[in-house]
């Protein structure tokens, strides 16, 4: 069975849906040194903003919490950051850090089985952030002014671990010195879990994610109601009921968090119906799509360009473990990765570390834009594993491609015939191009293609083949530009030429080589006998 088999006939459930959402909490008002001395002396009150002066909201935050943890009788843990040499299965001399989440799922479980909204945990930290520091500075004459400015400093971070009864487990991180820089950290599976339980639908859980579902439609119904609403939502009621570095009389100024995105991720599943589908189905995925997400093929999946003033990282890596094989796609400082997920379902995950990548503003608002440009992606690396697999064409479309025809307006459309040098490269640059949105130009296209011809190839020719592309319905031009974009049927040819040439009749043709397969060997060695008996019994003389 094909990839499309699978995905048509052994598919349970497909959904896509935001997965974990990592939002950074920032103080517009509070971004530049003389920004520090107007909050210091125009709403503060201060005469004068001496060194300190922005240090003092901070430690009445520290009694706050410290009052708020023993009033409600919240754990309190201190995150020392050190090694821990004593998990099952790892050699004592092999150091592991420690992770925060290991030492405050207990206390989280036990909160889920409450079923009520709570501070699961106080997390303590010491870590790098970046926060003002004030300096004093003096004249010869004697006159003194001060000054902030940002710096990286070690300073001492609140983590609020909490469960919600709409979202489950969250966390709020927030730094205890001036400006108060925080971060919010939730998973967008979590709340549908919730969601779709409220609402009476039946389903079965995959590990950060869905098994099953009695009504798919539905679910993903409630997948798409997820967006800047939802997060608001949510943070106004712990606002009102956590200690924090700002009171409402900074809020009613402007001096407030603004909520932006530092980590999106948005992940397409698709569960089989059996994990020997699963496994059989990412064999032959991850055997025939190796090359997805490298610099040449950037635009495919990404929509975006590369040129040689783009700055990241462009790489595909292969990953194993415990059996799992995952394939990630890095590109700038985002990447796109597929996996096999519990080992019954594809999940196709798009991680965005900088939505700039993506050309989208970080502040929440541009959530929706985001959302939807990353099922894009996902939605594109998919089309790009089935054409990948499902490129045998119908006798009449190749007949159609492979010998002159007239087009519906009667002009002639020159024959794309296989085996041609010229073509054979041609396709395998298209192969290189697939669902490259952003265009194929003919300057582009004709490096790719002179460099597999290994001849010269003129722009002119160039210019031929874009033509007969077109006229053959394989490509279409972009309106008012010189750029063009393949058309399914483009992408179904190039590949289906790609591979037929390459993996099928390359191999047969050095078949009598040593290097072919035995078994391969022995019959063209068989065939070549039965054609010297025809010979012998037609009493036809062979060449000397």
């Amino acid at each position: 069975m094909t990839v499309n088999d699978m995905l048509d006939g052994r598919k349970l459930l497909e959904i896509d849906r935001l997965d974990r959402i990592y939002l950074s909490l920032t103080v517009p008002g509070l971004v530049v040194g003389g920004q520090v001395v107007g909050f210091l002396t125009g709403h503060e009150g201060q005469a004068h903003p001496v060194a300190g002066a922005a240090g003092t909201p901070g430690q009445t935050f520290r009694r706050a919490v410290e009052s708020f943890a023993r009033s409600n009788n919240i754990p309190v843990i201190t995150f020392t950051g050190k090694k821990d040499q004593r998990r099952p299965g790892v050699l004592a001399d092999t150091p592991w850090p420690e992770r925060k989440i290991d030492q405050v799922m207990p206390l989280i479980r036990k909160a889920a089985a409450a079923g009520r909204s709570q501070v699961v945990a106080v997390g303590v930290a010491q870590e790098f952030q970046r926060v003002f520091t004030g300096t004093k500075s003096e004249t010869g004459t004697g006159a003194v002014w001060f000054t902030y400015q940002r710096t990286e400093r070690r300073v001492t971070c609140y983590y609020f671990y909490l469960w919600d009864t709409d979202f489950g487990p969250v966390f709020i991180k927030v730094c205890a010195y001036f400006p108060y820089p925080g971060k919010i950290w939730t998973n967008g599976h979590e709340w549908a879990k919730r969601q779709a339980a409220q609402a009476g639908i039946g389903f079965r859980e995959l590990s950060n994610g869905f098994a099953a579902c009695d009504d798919p439609a539905a679910l993903q119904a409630i997948c798409d109601r997820f967006g800047p609403g939802t997060i608001a939502v949510f943070t106004e009621p712990w606002w009102a009921r956590l200690p924090l570095p700002f009171t409402p009389t900074d809020r009613a100024p402007g001096y407030w968090w603004d909520i932006a995105m530092r980590l999106v991720e948005v992940a397409k599943t698709i569960v089989f119906t059996a994990p020997r589908h699963a496994r059989a189905f990412f064999e032959a995925l991850t055997a025939d799509n190796l090359d997805i997400g490298r610099p040449d093929n950037m635009e495919i999946i990404f929509d975006r360009q590369i040129r040689s003033t783009t700055h990241g990282v462009f790489r595909t890596a292969l990953d194993r473990d415990n059996d799992n094989m995952g394939v990630n796609a890095f590109y700038r400082h985002s990447r796109i990765k597929y996996y096999l997920k519990d080992r019954r379902a594809l999940r196709i995950e798009t991680v965005i570390n900088d939505t700039y990548d993506l050309g989208v503003l970080r502040r929440l608002e541009h959530l929706d834009e985001i959302i939807t440009k990353t099922r894009d992606v996902n939605h594109r690396l998919l089309d790009t594993i089935r054409v990948g697999q499902g490129c045998v064409l119908a006798s009449p479309a190749l007949e159609r491609i492979a010998q002159p025809t007239l087009t519906e307006d009667g002009r002639r459309a020159p024959a794309l015939r296989f085996g041609d040098p010229r073509v054979m490269a041609l396709t395998g640059a298209l192969c290189l191009h697939l669902f490259a949105v952003t265009g194929l130009t003919n300057k582009r296209l004709r490096a790719l293609t002179a460099r597999l011809l290994g001849t010269t190839y003129t722009t002119g020719q160039m210019t031929y083949d874009l033509r007969r592309l077109r006229l053959n319905g394989l490509i279409t031009r972009v309106e008012h530009t010189h750029t063009y974009v393949l058309t399914p049927d483009g992408q179904r040819l190039a590949i289906f030429y790609t591979k037929l040439h390459d993996r099928l009749l390359r191999p047969l043709t050095a078949a009598d080589q040593p290097q072919a397969l035995p078994e391969l060997r022995h019959a063209l060695n068989t065939i070549d006998q039965h054609v010297q008996n025809y010979i012998t019994r037609a009493r036809l003389q062979t060449p000397a």
